[in-house]
């Protein structure tokens, strides 16, 4: 009986093996164990038979990775909500434990459906795949991250297949990849599980070469600009004193023109600037333009001949709300019109989930900013014949927001950012590669620029070209060649095919499931 304890206990170490694999194979580590990551919980989930083990376990497993993962959350409670470091560290907890449910979710959904393939083992590890495949997908979570990114992270050409699949494809793909090595696994002893792991090897390195030959097809860009990204590197006290209404706002101004001033020194034929979410420290739009600051800013760009794309604060007309928004300003000094209000706002950060509803949570978090909403991707901005598609920040993250802007036509996308509340080391390299994985799906360049960095562009093919230091005042000038009208993709053309084949594949094997139980009875 000890040791069929013993054994029983060992088991559990299984999901927090998968929990460790999956958090040190996301960036900004090199994705090492992503092909095999979810064999350790799977295996464990097919010799349960309770609810409560395969959801704990997958609960398990979800908390260890977020926890490797994603720890850059402590930093940002102790810098945003100014609580000291124990209280960060009980809140990055709360975060492990509701911040990835999608692993407990599809192990619930497999654990429901088992009854209909109780003997059918390959069956049964598919539906595994698949609905972990598709919990991945649908269930909310604050960071939508996917395994698809960090391939790119690592530089490994299979993310060039993003243009066909897109980024969740290739992290469907991923995580159906351990499905086949667990099928390999099983059979480690005899021929058929040896070729099983060459096979997957084989068809590992073929995407990889596959991803170089779409790179190399791609059309030559037939025009090129040059800018220059700044980096003025504004403290989070200065920020919030400044949102607050406490000053700093001529201060801030000073510093970007005077580093904008610096990169243009340095760099000639500049064919717009650009600056980071809300660096420009006041209203812009309407009668705001005529503000002291907004003036400065005006005469500074016709002294220098060049344009102007900064974040900025604008008001909604219909609701009176502020908005956080993205201008574009003419060499002439001209506020151009429509301007672009972010749509995707943060939770908690920029509005109170459910305070439409139940007004009351507004007094309850008073520290929460209550900002307006924008018209969605609907809005290019334009300057020097440039057709722009323009992002706040967050809104990287969706690629169906990016695929708005390529249905509209931009030439190439800019996103405006300010990660100066996650530290150095992890959350700006995972933002920054989500961020830019946009370029790859829709083939367009995508122009970064933050207030404490990374700032950088890549390419339509992908290159991603000099990234800027952190936490350091910066201009950085690129040339960046693109396409004056872009072709569409087959992701773009295509964009819900790889959630339409997944669901017909949970179709198809829920219906085997039936017939073989069916057909057992029968017997």
């Amino acid at each position: 009986m000890h040791n069929l304890w013993q054994s029983k206990k060992s088991q559990w170490l299984l999901p927090v093996l998968s929990g460790f694999f999956i958090g040190t194979s996301y960036i900004p580590f090199p994705p090492w164990a992503s092909l095999f990551c979810f064999v350790p919980l799977w295996l464990f989930w097919l010799q349960q038979d309770k609810l409560k083990n395969v959801f704990f376990s997958g609960f398990l497993t979800s908390f260890i990775y977020t926890l490797i993962g994603f720890n850059w959350v402590t930093y940002t409670l102790h810098e945003f909500a100014k609580v000291n470091w124990f209280a960060a560290g009980i809140g990055m907890i709360l975060f492990a434990l509701f911040g990835h449910l999608f692993v407990p979710v599809a192990g619930m959904l497999w654990f429901w459906c088992r009854k209909l393939c109780v003997r059918s083992a390959w069956l049964s590890f598919a539906l595994m795949a698949v609905f972990t495949a598709l919990a991945e997908l649908y269930v909310p979570m604050l960071f939508k991250w996917n395994f698809g990114y960090s391939w790119y992270g690592a530089g490994l050409p299979i993310y060039q297949w993003a243009e066909v699949i897109g980024f969740t494809g290739l992290s469907m793909l991923t995580i159906l990849a351990n499905l086949a090595v667990l099928a390999a696994w099983r059979q480690r002893a005899s021929r058929v599980g040896k070729l099983g792991f060459v096979a997957i090897l084989m068809v590992f390195f073929g995407l990889n070469g596959g991803g170089l030959w779409l790179k190399s097809r791609l059309p030559e860009p037939d025009a090129s600009l040059n800018a220059l990204l700044v980096q003025a590197n504004i403290g989070n006290l200065e920020k919030q004193s400044m949102e607050h209404g406490k000053g700093f706002q001529a201060e801030i101004l000073k510093k970007y023109l005077q580093v904008t001033d610096d990169g243009l020194a340095q760099n000639s034929n500049i064919d717009f600037v650009m600056w980071s979410e809300t660096a420009f420290p006041a209203l812009l739009g309407g009668a705001y333009n005529q503000s002291v600051l907004a003036q400065a800013t005006q005469d500074f760009l016709r002294t220098r001949d060049v344009a102007l794309l900064t974040g900025a604060y604008a008001k909604d007309q219909k609701t009176g709300l502020i908005t956080n928004s993205l201008f574009a300003i003419d060499k002439q000094g001209t506020v151009t019109e429509p301007h672009y209000s972010k749509t995707i706002l943060l939770a908690l950060g920029e509005y109170i989930p459910g305070e439409e509803t139940f007004p009351w949570l507004r007094t309850m978090l008073p520290m929460v900013s209550h900002f307006g909403r924008g018209p969605g991707p609907t809005v290019l901005l334009k300057t020097n014949d440039y057709t722009m598609g323009p992002q706040v920040c967050y809104e990287s993250l969706f690629p169906e927001f990016s695929k708005g802007l390529a249905d509209l036509g931009a030439q190439f996308i800019v996103n405006v950012t300010n990660d100066s509340w996650y530290g150095t080391w992890q959350e700006p390299y995972q933002h920054l590669y989500m961020t830019l994985a946009r370029g790859i799906e829709f083939r367009r360049p995508v122009l970064r620029v933050t207030n404490t960095g990374i700032s950088t562009v890549s390419l339509a093919n992908g290159d991603v070209l000099a990234l800027s230091p952190m936490d350091t005042s910066w201009a950085g000038a690129y040339r960046i060649p693109y396409q004056t009208k872009p072709q569409t993709t087959f992701y773009q053309r295509h964009f819900g095919l790889m959630q339409g084949l997944l669901w017909s594949a949970l179709v198809i094997l829920l219906v085997t499931g039936v017939g073989l139980t069916i057909r057992r009875k029968s017997l």
